[in-house]
């Protein structure tokens, strides 16, 4: 995927200029009836801002306030770097209820999400070292890079983090397998924002997603499945350092 507009997307739906007070309000409407008149379908990129600003005749302002609110609806999901992509409201749905299973029993909801993702992530990271383009390639390298340099700034590398791993999943080139991972988002942010503090916790990461990387660009499935495998049980040591307040006891592994 591209950040440039799609030249067929370019020519439908055709956008009224919208004229009220509540302009966002209006975009909104009119993105949401393109996508249940089907003019929209999951997976379609929406235009650049600048481009639907022009298309809209208002500001970037009203655009991005119209973007949020689409994406608060389920409708669409941004990625990092990639553009804004309609879905099908499917991982808005499932994002909810999990929301909601989890925070009923936080203690027990996280240790079920961390073992969810040590069943998923491992099969995922195997098809995208089989399945990858040079582009996610690019993304996941770009995400290590600012995860390195933002090894004390928690919001940085939380959102690198995010970005590397749907890397993984978009690469994989399932949209069941992305849907269900950006169903859980909201969640792993919550999780390695926990354990972001957790002494050392960074720099392990760092140490198991270079791991992943490079088997990863060899086209090595097994070695991908391998590495995500041990990252996901780091993963799990840390959050129960955190748990337990434990910030000083971890220390770099080998999981060769």
């Amino acid at each position: 995927m591209t950040n440039e507009p799609d030249d067929s997307l370019a020519a439908q739906p055709v956008y009224r200029t919208v004229k009220t007070s509540r302009l966002f309000e209006q975009i909104v409407q009119q993105v949401e009836d393109s996508i249940l008149k089907g003019q929209l379908k999951p997976g379609d990129q929406l235009p650049a801002e600048r481009d639907l600003a022009q298309r809209f005749g208002v500001s970037r302002t009203a655009v991005r306030e119209a973007v949020k609110t689409l994406r608060e609806k389920g409708l669409v999901e941004a990625y990092s770097g990639r553009g804004t992509f309609v879905t099908n409201g499917t991982s808005h749905s499932i994002r909810q209820s999990l929301d909601l299973m989890i925070r009923i029993n936080q203690q027990e909801g996280l240790a079920n999400l961390a073992e969810l993702r040590l069943v998923l992530e491992p099969g995922i990271a195997g098809l995208a070292a089989s399945r990858i383009e040079e582009q996610l390639l690019s993304t996941m390298r770009e995400a290590v890079a600012v995860m390195d340099r933002n090894l004390h700034d928690p919001d940085a590398y939380v959102e690198a983090d995010l970005d590397f791993h749907l890397a993984l999943a978009e690469a994989a080139a399932n949209p069941l397998i992305l849907s269900l991972l950006d169903s859980i988002v909201g969640l792993l942010r919550e999780q390695r924002s926990r354990i972001f503090n957790v002494r050392g916790g960074p720099e392990r990461g760092q140490l198991h997603h270079k791991r992943i990387l490079a088997a990863v660009e060899r086209r090595d499935p097994k070695a991908a499945r391998k590495a995500m495998q041990a990252h996901l049980k780091q993963v799990l040591e840390d959050s129960s350092s955190a748990k337990s307040g434990s910030h000083g006891n971890s220390h770099i592994k080998s999981n060769s």
